[in-house]
């Protein structure tokens, strides 16, 4: 018995970092890790997302959300403490009510870097990324990797009745 308890407490140790080890995403579709190339997302997730993020209520809970975890965070010492979980987690969240029709994927590491990488749909959206990051208290620096989706064009043809 001696031998079994510390063999379980190890392997239960290292499954519970296994499993906390994985980056905020922003869509279920977004990459596991910043560095793997983002998909693009389908007509039908853009759109879904598109109305679910835009909503009042989703914003307001989002920004609540963000406002608790701040308060929080200072109550139990400030950004100097703070879990790189809860600063990607922060920063995912701030990114999702602001920019719609994202496919992100947020990592935070030590000393506040945050990197985002996947796919927004134009050139503005990329723009908000950095400083929207860096609104999250404890974001020192913020390396974005994200690309604007390319779009489709769709060609109608039209067909004369007459002919």
């Amino acid at each position: 018995m001696q031998k079994l308890t510390p063999f379980l407490i190890s392997c239960l140790l290292v499954f519970g970092v296994a499993a906390c080890d994985n980056a905020s995403k922003t869509s279920e579709s977004a990459p596991n890790n910043p560095n793997d190339a983002p998909a693009t997302p389908s007509a039908k997730t853009t759109e879904a997302s598109q109305q679910d993020a835009q909503s009042e209520v989703r914003r307001k809970q989002l920004n609540a959300d963000i406002k608790a975890r701040e308060q929080r965070n200072n109550t139990t010492g400030g950004d100097t403490t703070r879990a790189k979980g809860d600063l990607s987690s922060e920063v995912r969240s701030k990114l999702e009510a602001n920019i719609p029709n994202s496919v992100l994927t947020v990592a935070a590491a030590e000393g506040g870097i945050v990197t985002v990488a996947g796919t927004v749909t134009n050139q503005q959206q990329l723009a908000k990324i950095e400083p929207l990051a860096k609104q999250i208290k404890g974001v020192k620096s913020v390396v974005v990797k994200a690309t604007v989706a390319a779009t489709k064009k769709i060609r109608q043809i039209t067909t004369n009745p007459s002919e």
